[in-house]
């Protein structure tokens, strides 16, 4: 759980912003939905900057983002922390030479592919997405990073439904999040 969520006044601010959609995409799923809170500048630079906050000078060389919504809070953070940003991806979107991990979902199954040759064992990663629900996609993630013997810092989410308890799945690999949504 967040350190912030009962102590930062910019957490109240980043979960107004946040529209949860019933039953997309599917029903009975009710969708956390953060486009409408990209279109909010200041909650949108408030959620990078807490991000950022903590991970500055924590020697995080790579940040790995899950595609897609990991692409928008990753880049920013890597930047910010100067660290190399990762995309973790669907099947044939990178080209060249690619490590896969199948994973389930919620609603589903998947897979991440990533560049192989973009992490290196003597990294030290941070994986970023918008929400952890069951939890599938962050061990897909970290199984990816792991497999290249790279170390895993910490993975970080904006949301968490932590009824779902996806942070029981991650083998004990910290999960950080800004704020819970049931």
């Amino acid at each position: 759980m967040s350190t912030y969520m009962d102590e930062d006044p910019r957490i109240h601010g980043i979960k107004n912003r946040i529209r949860v959609v019933p039953d997309f995409p599917k029903p009975g799923i009710m969708f956390q939905d953060i486009t409408t809170l990209l279109l909010d500048h200041k909650a949108f630079k408030d959620t990078i900057d807490l991000f950022v906050e903590r991970y500055k000078g924590r020697n995080i060389s790579v940040v790995a983002g899950i595609e897609a919504r990991g692409f928008i809070f990753g880049p920013p953070i890597a930047l910010a922390i100067g660290a190399k940003f990762v995309p973790l991806r669907k099947p044939k979107k990178l080209p060249g030479e690619v490590i896969s991990e199948k994973y389930d979902l919620e609603y589903g199954s998947d897979c991440l592919q990533m560049h192989v040759g973009a992490v290196e064992p003597a990294d030290q990663a941070l994986i970023v997405d918008d929400l952890v629900a069951t939890g599938g996609t962050l061990c897909a993630a970290i199984n990816l990073i792991e497999r290249v013997g790279a170390q895993v810092v910490e993975c970080a989410c904006v949301i968490e439904l932590p009824d779902l308890k996806g942070r029981e799945k991650l083998s004990g690999k910290p999960l950080y999040v800004l704020m819970e949504s049931h």
